[in-house]
């Protein structure tokens, strides 16, 4: 086994830095917190990197699948806040990754391409008031029209986050009788602009690239043809929501947590090298010194864990128990991380003139969204083949 980082890889995080460092300094990061805002021309800037690129196979206009790298840019991002990182992931993966695993040819060759260019967002409309984890109760209703032409949507969406900025959203919707949780299920890519549709904002702490939404449905009509997967793939949606677009699923919000605990270390590691207490630099206190590396080395294992099943994931290979063990790991151990960083800052890991703060409500986030710990754990015992009776 090689661990050595490829050029290509150091290439395009320096990249990435130098990009940041100018058009996503500090400051901007923390103004676009406050207001739950993106800076869209700073985005398009991003995408002209041809990051957006990197989920899409080069017949549709990107750069070829590469998960790791892809990975990586979130990673990245994510040091600097999630003012970039959130809409990426909204174009890269809840649009580029889902289409490429689920979409028919005709809807491959509309979006794609335009979201190769980071030219379309998407949000998820799955989760519901009464519906979180357990998806497959999904209670937002569709029906086909009487000619079959177009779908009739009613209900509302939770958690719906960047469905104010998001072009599409990839709703779950039960498309047949209830008791039959899994095999009337359909996913349905619905433009936001489509009249009968309202959004609620919800207040919300961390992740504020966006506002968090309830969407609500009121007989929207889209076409036939936004069926995710074509006409023939009403009532197959489940297969679709568990395939490999949710062990991706599982790594980007594994690679935001990492970003976040990455620049949490780093920022405290400096904090502590400048800041003198009892006539000597905070760092040389051996409580200090202790917090910091313990933070470092299990930044380390994050690391590794979350490149393993991004590396399954690149080759096409089966990563459902990795993918589920790298956000259970790191998303649990990041928290800590952070928590940790923050107290090594003392007071000022409090202020809002420090990003510690922000790196805080962030991670908070992350053991609950991208499915929960808990979910993780019953994964991968189910994957295993562990006994439940």
């Amino acid at each position: 086994m090689n661990f050595d980082e490829p050029a290509e890889t150091t290439m395009l995080r320096d990249t990435l830095r130098r990009f940041l460092d100018k058009e996503m300094p500090r400051e901007l990061a923390r103004q676009l917190d406050l207001k739950a805002a993106y800076d869209a021309s700073v985005f398009a800037k991003l995408c002209k990197l041809g990051v957006t690129g990197m989920t899409v196979p080069e017949e549709y206009g990107g750069t070829g699948i590469d998960v790791l790298s892809a990975i990586i840019v979130i990673e990245e991002l994510a040091k600097r806040g999630t003012s970039l990182t959130g809409p990426y992931i909204h174009c890269a993966f809840y649009g580029a990754m889902n289409l490429v695993e689920n979409a028919s040819e005709e809807q491959k060759r509309e979006y794609l391409p335009k979201l190769a260019e980071g030219k379309l967002l998407f949000a998820y409309g799955l989760s519901e008031p009464d519906v979180g984890g357990d998806l497959a109760s999904a209670t937002v209703t569709a029906r086909l029209s009487a000619d079959g032409e177009k779908i009739v949507i009613n209900g509302t969406k939770r958690w719906c986050t960047g469905a104010r900025i998001a072009d599409v959203i990839y709703t779950l919707v039960r498309s047949g009788p209830k008791e039959d949780r899994y095999r009337n299920l359909s996913l349905v890519l619905v433009p936001t602009t489509t009249p009968g549709i309202s959004i609620v904002d919800i207040e919300h702490i961390g992740l504020r690239y966006s506002e968090t939404t309830d969407v609500i449905f009121d007989e929207v009509e889209v076409p036939a043809t936004n069926i995710v997967g074509g006409r023939q793939a009403w009532n197959k949606g489940w297969p679709m929501l568990v395939g490999r677009g949710l062990d991706v699923e599982r790594l980007e919000i594994t690679a935001c947590a990492l970003g976040i605990a990455t620049g949490a270390v780093e920022d405290a590691w400096s904090y502590a090298q400048e800041r003198e207490q009892f006539g000597k630099k905070i760092c040389a206190h051996q409580a200090v010194r202790h917090m910091l590396v313990e933070a470092r080395t299990k930044l380390a294992a994050c690391r590794h864990m979350l490149y393993h099943a991004a590396w399954l994931a690149t080759a096409s290979r089966d990563c459902s128990v990795e993918s589920s063990m790298a956000k259970l790991f790191v998303a649990d151990n990041a928290v800590d991380i952070v928590l940790a960083c923050q107290r090594v800052m003392g007071a000022y890991g409090c202020a809002r003139e420090y990003d510690m703060e922000r790196y805080v409500r962030d991670i908070v986030c992350m053991p609950i969204v991208g499915g929960s710990s808990n979910m993780q754990k019953n994964n991968i015992a189910s994957r295993l083949n562990l006994p439940a009776h």
